[in-house]
């Protein structure tokens, strides 16, 4: 599957496309969220590193710009690395902060506002833009690349 978009009603059903994402993804992914503020990309994500198995706290790096988390996906370790590069002011300060190293074909990649990373950030597998849409949001997936299609096509989240 190159695309999906669905129609999420409420935080539930975000929650709900996260962990289907969370069984989805695999090692080496680099994922970019695209929304305004509120959209739900930290939820989306939150709810993905917790499916995952994170058992603790997932907090919104806004301050820190990265945060680690340690995973086991199919029975193997993986590092997803949420990304939110909201208050980044230059893509230079990516480079120096040495994030790019990150992107190892190894890691996960999470990357809130990455056109604050452009042109320095590596390429996503899969691009993912959420809106507010009344009472719920609207989310497309697109898949940029083989490992993105893999990623897509291993997604299993029941349209309503």
């Amino acid at each position: 599957m190159q695309h999906f978009t669905a129609y999420l009603p409420d935080e539930a059903a975000t929650a709900a496309l996260g962990a289907a994402l969370a069984r989805a993804v695999v090692p080496g992914l680099v994922i970019y969220l695209h929304g305004d503020l509120g959209a739900g990309k930290t939820a989306l994500t939150r709810s993905l590193i917790q499916a995952a198995g994170h058992k603790g706290t997932v907090k919104s790096p806004t301050y820190t710009l990265s945060e680690p988390y340690r995973v086991q996906l199919d029975g193997q370790p993986v590092n997803v690395i949420h990304y939110d590069l909201y208050r980044m002011s230059s893509p230079e300060e990516f480079l120096d902060a040495g994030f790019r190293d990150d992107f190892d074909g190894k890691n996960i990649c999470i990357v809130e506002w990455p056109e604050k990373g452009e042109p320095v950030l590596p390429l996503p597998d899969v691009k993912v833009l959420l809106n507010v849409s009344g009472l719920g949001r609207t989310v497309e997936l697109q898949a940029l690349s083989e490992l993105g299609l893999l990623c897509l096509d291993r997604l299993s989240f029941p349209l309503p």
